[in-house]
């Protein structure tokens, strides 16, 4: 490579990290800027004494992604130290009737569960959703997660478009769902996941089941000591290969040299100035463009664009054990559809609201003092209202947080003793609230939208941001709001995505594989009596699949 060029990262989130890692492995000389005094973001651990809580993600999906980026790196998750814990049960899953129902990898209890509800038939159609939920993984995994999508002709190519349509991209995961599942109480527990988006499950895309395929087929898994206990361990990779971590460092500016239109550096808050060969943003996207680079058209637009919703997070610190949740529960409303509708068309906190209840003692007793357990409560409900995207709402529909603070923390309480019997409210000897306004604060996140820019079709693929500036030089992207998306997996991804997008601007080889998932034929998309797709016919196909996506955009 010659002598070694300096990359600027801006932002110590997963992103961040692994992008640090893997440019320092292929001999950059790379400095991660960070805003706080901690790093992994919205992944990082809050302690209260003896209690450990997960700020952010408390469940660990696709390990194939995580122990990839470890391979890739010349070491494995097992050699940096972290322990993972598979979570048995995956969830249970409570409703208004008292009824509870236990998703699991273990298929002979998936089969009583399923046959419980549906009958005898119900299992073979849960087993057809779960092929076709295998289609949406194999196929996300190689066509999207590795590829990038710079252009629209990026959806046209050979290799990805015979899969356009068996993503089911124009149909929501509920109504996939409903196609598999007669009952609501099954159609319910199988479209609840698409929270992990940021959506509803009425307008999330039916490409989305592969994250509940994941959890079936693989199972959830919980790093010992934390979720952050991952990221600190490619922390520690980047410093041994010569990345350094400079915390508490918030950068003010992307320096741009007007004549050139390049990227040169960045001005801290400080006044201190950082040149840079690279600059590779891993901050929220719409900030980057609105608060660190000069006003654009483009800043305007991605302001404009649907957010994913945001959350009111409680961290319990509970003086006794609480035997009646297990590590993941989640309740969910009676009236399912309108609270989903309340979240992300009047942005508020539903009426009855559904929620996510993590108890990490059950499965991790170093999260709490002993006899005791920590309890994380995610209240999913709608960001901040502010700025040119929110126009159009209804200017009756204000936010007051601290009544819906206070409206999440009682259905908590009343909907957990209703339908467990366990009663937590006497129990709580301290609490910490994450809300909007505080994850917009903490970590620069535009409306306080914890998952980024929202996932619909006109936000993913080749209509999502892309990883690299379209009219800045050297200046990149990885994150949440990127390609490919948001979850602590796919943005390990889309750092290879990106790093690897640097490289190949630079004519450098890549340090490694470019695969990690071995295809596989996963149906008749992958070959036809046998044989792979003749010239002809995916040519044919590609032209059709421009002139829909094509007749799609007109129709927008």
């Amino acid at each position: 490579m010659g002598k070694s060029k300096n990359v600027v990262i801006v932002g110590a989130g997963a992103g961040g990290i692994a992008s640090a890692a893997r440019l320092a492995k292929a001999g950059f000389r790379v400095t991660v800027l960070e805003k706080n005094d901690f790093t992994g973001g919205r992944c990082s651990l809050i302690y209260d004494g003896g209690y450990r809580f997960d700020q952010g993600p408390s469940l660990l999906l696709l390990p194939d992604l995580f122990r990839e980026t470890f391979t890739d790196l010349d070491t494995s998750l097992e050699s940096e130290g972290v322990t993972l814990f598979k979570c048995e049960p995956n969830y249970n899953v409570w409703f208004r009737d008292g009824e509870c129902v236990e998703l699991s990898t273990d298929t002979s209890k998936m089969k009583k569960t399923i046959e419980r509800w549906e009958g005898k038939e119900g299992f073979e159609r849960y087993l057809a959703w779960m092929r076709e939920a295998h289609v949406h993984y194999e196929a996300s995994i190689t066509h999207v997660l590795r590829k990038n999508f710079s252009n629209i002709l990026a959806m046209v190519r050979p290799s990805f478009l015979p899969y356009l349509l068996a993503l089911h991209p124009f149909e929501s995961i509920w109504n996939r769902a409903s196609r598999y599942f007669m009952t609501e109480r099954l159609r319910r527990a199988f479209t609840f996941g698409s929270m992990y988006m940021g959506m509803s499950p009425f307008e999330a895309p039916g490409t989305y089941s592969l994250l509940q395929y994941t959890e079936l087929a693989e199972g959830i898994w919980y790093p010992e000591g934390g979720f952050h206990r991952v990221l600190d361990a490619l922390v520690k990779v980047g410093k041994r290969l010569g990345a350094e971590f400079r915390l508490a460092s918030p950068v003010s500016q992307v320096n741009i040299d007007k004549y050139t239109k390049r990227a040169t550096g960045v001005t801290l808050s400080t006044g201190e100035i950082i040149a840079a060969d690279i600059v590779l943003v891993n901050a929220d996207l719409v900030y980057a463009y609105n608060e660190l680079l000069p006003p654009s058209p483009s800043a305007s637009s991605l302001s404009k664009r649907p957010a994913s919703c945001s959350s009111i997070s409680f961290y319990w610190s509970m003086d006794k054990v609480i035997p009646e949740l297990y590590t993941h529960n989640v309740f969910l409303a009676e009236d399912y559809q309108d609270s989903f509708d309340d979240i992300f068309k009047r942005q508020q906190i539903p009426k009855e609201p559904s929620f996510y209840v993590n108890v990490p003692s059950r499965v991790d007793p170093s999260a709490a003092p002993a006899g005791r357990d920590g309890v994380v409560v995610l209240v999913p409900c709608g960001h901040l209202l502010e700025g040119e995207a929110d126009r159009g709402l209804d200017p009756k529909n204000t936010q007051d947080w601290e009544a819906m603070i206070s409206r999440a923390r009682t259905a908590v309480f009343e909907t957990v003793r209703l339908r467990t019997g366990a009663d937590l409210e006497s129990h709580v000897v301290h609490e910490m609230v994450n809300t909007p306004a505080s994850w917009k604060e903490s970590f620069n996140l535009d409306k306080g939208a914890i998952l980024g820019l929202s996932h619909s079709f006109f936000n993913v693929l080749s209509f999502r941001p892309g990883t690299k500036h379209d009219a800045i030089n050297n200046l990149y992207f990885v994150g949440a709001s990127t390609h490919p998306g948001t979850g602590v997996p796919i943005v390990l991804a889309g750092s290879k995505i990106t790093t690897g997008q640097i490289l190949d601007d630079l004519g450098i080889s890549k340090p490694w594989l470019e695969g990690g998932h071995r295809r596989r034929i996963v149906s008749d998309l992958d070959c036809q009596g046998g044989k792979p797709l003749d010239l002809a016919h995916t040519v044919a196909l590609s032209l059709l699949g421009l002139m829909v996506i094509l007749y799609i955009v007109v129709l927008r």
